[in-house]
């Protein structure tokens, strides 16, 4: 069950988007854990019918999980991820405009806000948004011409989005979850075992059983396109037709967004952006170029790094005006490209100090044969300096020196850390239980004797960072929980609640002259703070990828 913190943030995320009745029934089943439909409405106080509603809202927004119990009574349970994920929306349509355009924007925003949609559905609901498509006939009038240049640009785009994996299929595996199907499998391979388990059998069933269902999952998604023959009419001394396969987006398949595929974007401007504070525009270019290099070979967040592309292949992404000669220092000014970039590749992979620090410190891997860039190198880095910047910000620059001492070192004694980081015993030992109490470090017990007397103890400190990213993680859902909560509140204050309903009317929304110089004045007012606690949350909410969503990467052998 998640914990205090996400409780909170999900059931205010549910309230400002489907009301409180919903939010309420939302609140029973995060407090509760998994609920039938009788105990949902018997606990939640309300009735059968609403409840019905209020789960069909929640399933076909792909915020609930609904499986068969043990005797066969349907259970529903939240799905916390995809409910979170729902603060990301905007930055997901703002992504889809910024690389396929508007009307790939338009089908993102129609289907988040539907949950998940057929393409003819797809397509009525954007006529409907059509100024001109003010009548169902005349939407069923547009949706049936062919060649109508709108719905070719819409169904072009669709395409492009299905193929490229930003939609993906909605099917029976993605209302059930996924703890269930796993350890299911787990079970049935263990029974496959003959006699007293061994620990390596038994990890052998859990892989079996974890890529069992990677393969059911990939299977399924594969209904999203299909294969169409299209007859061609070939030469006049040819009798026969040629037949050419294309692939076509299934019309019968229910869609929804694929929210891994627009993380690896957002990851990959956050490594732009840090290659850029680290050394200037130049690198950052030139990161960015690598990057569009593999881009679509970058599937899945938990890649280690990026598939191995060439030197002449990323200076081919480099933009024409891009001045790269400038951010490095040249004896001549006329400096070819491919030049700088080469530069720039050996100082992004710090081949100046070919040392583990200095890996550490590296952005790609840079061979004679292949570059490639290190996401999980990178994304430890910036969850590292996640954690020091909290040191740093309730315990000064005292507390970054012992947590990066001992991320580096490892264990140590309280006498070891005052000698290393020179502060006084007196002045470490209270620093320590500080760091302690925010669970930025954590104690090792080592006893002398086997009565584990605290006298005969010593005790060594060293970081947890599992264990701080779980807290940090915490503090960043309370947070959003409070700017969410602040949001609602001053909507819900009087005078601003009062103006925003006039705003709504018809005529209003039309001509804005027709409102007071007052309300104006509100509404600018309810507007600014509107803006400051939308760009808080997507400050605070990037903690939150860089923390869950980059938190866990593939082993390779």
């Amino acid at each position: 069950m998640a914990d205090t913190h996400t409780r909170n943030l999900c059931v205010e995320i549910i309230h400002s988007q489907f009301g409180p009745l919903t939010s309420k029934l939302a609140s029973v089943l995060l407090n509760r854990g998994r609920l039938s439909l009788i105990q949902l409405a018997r606990f939640a106080d309300l009735k059968p019918r609403t409840t019905r509603a209020c789960v069909l809202v929640l399933v076909q927004q792909n915020i609930l999980w609904h499986t068969k119990g043990d005797d066969g009574t349907e259970m529903f349970e939240v799905n916390v991820d995809d409910c979170i994920m729902r603060l990301r929306f905007g930055k997901f349509v703002w992504l889809t405009d910024k690389i396929f355009g508007k009307e790939a924007a338009d089908i993102v925003r129609v289907i988040l806000d539907h949950g998940k949609l057929k393409p003819p559905d797809i397509m009525i609901q954007l006529s409907v948004y059509e100024p001109k498509s003010t009548s169902f006939s005349l939407v069923i009038e547009i949706i049936q011409q062919p060649t109508s240049l709108e719905i070719k640009q819409y169904s072009s785009a669709l395409h492009k989005l299905v193929s490229g994996t930003y939609l993906k299929p909605s099917t029976i595996l993605s209302h059930l979850s996924p703890r269930d199907k796993c350890i299911q499998y787990e079970a049935e391979e263990k029974r496959k075992i003959v006699g007293f388990p061994t620990a390596k059998e038994l990890r052998e069933a859990k892989d079996v059983a974890q890529a069992r269902l990677k393969r059911e999952e990939e299977e399924a998604e594969q209904v999203g396109l299909k294969r169409k023959a299209k007859d061609q009419p070939g030469p006049r001394s040819n009798k026969r037709k040629t037949s050419e396969d294309e692939d076509v987006v299934n019309d019968d398949a229910y869609f929804r967004v694929n929210y891994a595929r627009f993380g690896i974007h957002i990851r990959n401007a956050m490594i732009e952006q840090a290659a850029k504070d680290r050394f200037n525009l130049g690198a950052s270019i030139v990161i960015q170029a690598a990057l569009k290099a593999t881009e679509n070979s970058q599937v899945d967040l938990s890649d280690c790094r990026s598939p191995p592309t060439s030197v002449s292949n990323i200076a081919v992404h480099i933009p024409e005006d891009a001045d790269l000669a400038s951010g490095l220092v040249y004896p001549s000014k006329n400096v070819p490209n491919l030049t700088c970039v080469k530069d720039y590749l050996g100082m992004l992979a710090s081949a100046d100090n070919p040392t583990p620090e200095g890996r550490a410190s590296s952005f790609v891997s840079y061979s004679s044969s292949k570059i490639q860039v290190e996401f999980e190198i990178i994304g430890r880095r910036l969850r590292q300096e996640i954690v020091e910047a909290v040191a740093r910000d309730k315990h000064g620059p005292e507390g970054v020196r012992i947590l990066r001492l001992l991320s580096t070192t490892g264990k140590m004694d309280e006498k070891q850390i005052s000698k290393i980081v020179m502060i006084a015993p007196k002045d470490v030992r209270p620093l320590l239980v500080a760091l302690s109490t925010d669970s930025l470090i954590s104690t090792q017990e080592v006893p002398k004797s086997a009565d584990r007397n605290p006298a005969r103890t010593f005790y060594l400190w060293y970081v947890d960072l599992q264990k701080a990213y779980q807290v940090i993680l915490g503090n960043v859902y309370k947070t959003l929980f409070n700017i969410a909560a602040r949001r609602r509140s001053e909507r819900e204050n009087s005078e601003v609640s009062v103006v925003l309903q006039k705003r709504e009317r018809s005529d209003v929304s039309q001509d804005e002259s027709l409102l007071t110089r007052l309300e104006r004045e509100i509404l600018k007012e309810w507007e600014l703070k509107e803006e400051k606690l939308t760009i808080l949350e997507m400050r605070v909410e990037e903690v939150v990828f860089l923390l869950k969503d980059l938190g866990s990467y593939k082993q390779e052998p």
